[in-house]
């Protein structure tokens, strides 16, 4: 089974993640950010990850500190259970309609992490989540994963239908890439290694 479970402790944050990459798409989220615990929720379902967050961070300051270690977290999580990366797709592209947004991701488990991320205009906050915390997030993911990530809304007006579809998109193009190819025998690249 690809699972992994890690604990990360700051001055900031506390926070337990748990995920299983063959899973079914069940999410235990908490991390006391009403939309951001949302999303995460569908990123799971979404992708057929099973995950658990637990964050406690120092919200009274802001979200900020939550928002990023959980992204490192989850991250580092994933990055322990695809393991060596034998046998996987390796590449994951979805696009997303939510009513009048469309979004599109696409990823590369590659080991090179890099990240793009263009949405256009957003509200600055949606519920209490601050809105410019989407790109810190998928930026500490991405890292941490070792995953190329680009992010692309073509258009749109909701923020919240946009940041939901980018969630979406992440969870369908993650589906993809860490499916097992019966086809592939070994490391999916001509350098033999990721």
């Amino acid at each position: 089974m690809r699972q992994f479970t890690i604990k990360r402790q700051t001055l900031e944050t506390s926070i337990k993640v748990a995920l299983e990459l063959d899973g079914t798409g069940k999410a235990a989220v908490n991390t006391k950010i009403g939309f951001f615990d949302h999303m995460l929720t569908l990123l799971s379902v979404h992708s057929l990850i099973d995950l658990n967050v637990e964050c406690n961070g120092d919200i009274e300051v802001d979200g900020h500190h939550s928002v990023e270690d959980t992204g490192i977290a989850m991250g580092d999580a994933f990055r322990g259970a695809i393991g060596d990366r034998k046998g996987i797709r390796r590449y994951g592209t979805f696009y997303i309609p939510m009513d009048e947004a469309l979004a599109m991701v696409s990823l590369d488990i590659s080991n090179r992490p890099f990240l793009v991320f263009e949405t256009g205009e957003l509200a600055p906050m949606i519920g209490s989540f601050d809105t410019q915390l989407a790109e810190e997030f998928f930026r500490a993911f991405a890292f941490h994963a070792g995953i190329t990530l680009h992010i692309k809304v073509l258009y749109g007006k909701n923020s919240h239908h946009k940041i939901e579809a980018i969630f979406k998109a992440l969870g369908h193009a993650l589906r993809q890439a860490i499916e097992k190819d019966p086809k592939v025998d070994g490391i999916p690249s001509s350098k033999g290694v990721l």
